[in-house]
């Protein structure tokens, strides 16, 4: 298997949009994965475009890859925020609408409570105008993350 990208998945990335680094295990199997970060804020938005593997029997995004998604999505913010890695505790999701092949689906969360390590954000999935899901996570932050200069640009898609 290669770690390349076809040409379908890098010539539809929107602007502004970077390839993740997580291109190994469970994110190269149901990627790839696309942010696009605001470096004052530290706000990003996770995406991805709906490809075969991502489709249920009816040649929709199989409900749960837009859970998995939800997931690296929602718990990104922490990541961005706080500098630490997490496990999820729990994803709680309501499915307002599908995706279909070729959409471009973006996530998004905010921080709405922190104790003792323990995180609850509120997320949304969507694609163009169309909701797909709300939600929210717990996760427990777990370590400090290390990063090295120029991780962030690394993510570039050439």
């Amino acid at each position: 298997m290669s770690d390349d990208l076809t040409e379908v998945q890098t010539a539809v990335v929107p602007d502004g949009y970077v390839i993740n680094l997580w291109q190994r295990g469970f994110g190269r199997t149901v990627g790839p994965f696309y942010s696009r970060r605001d470096e004052a804020t530290k706000d990003e938005t996770m995406a991805f475009r709906v490809e075969e593997h991502h489709a249920n029997g009816m040649n929709n995004c199989h409900g749960g890859m837009l859970m998995s998604f939800a997931d690296m999505a929602w718990g990104r913010v922490i990541s961005n925020k706080r500098e630490i890695g997490w496990v999820t505790v729990r994803l709680t999701t309501d499915f307002l609408s599908g995706a279909h092949m070729g959409d471009w689906v973006e996530g998004t969360s905010e921080i709405i409570a922190e104790q003792d390590d323990v995180f609850t954000v509120r997320g949304r999935i969507w694609c163009g105008e169309r909701t797909l899901i709300t939600g929210t996570g717990v996760f427990k932050g777990i370590r400090s993350i290390v990063r090295k200069a120029g991780d962030r640009e690394t993510r570039g898609v050439a």
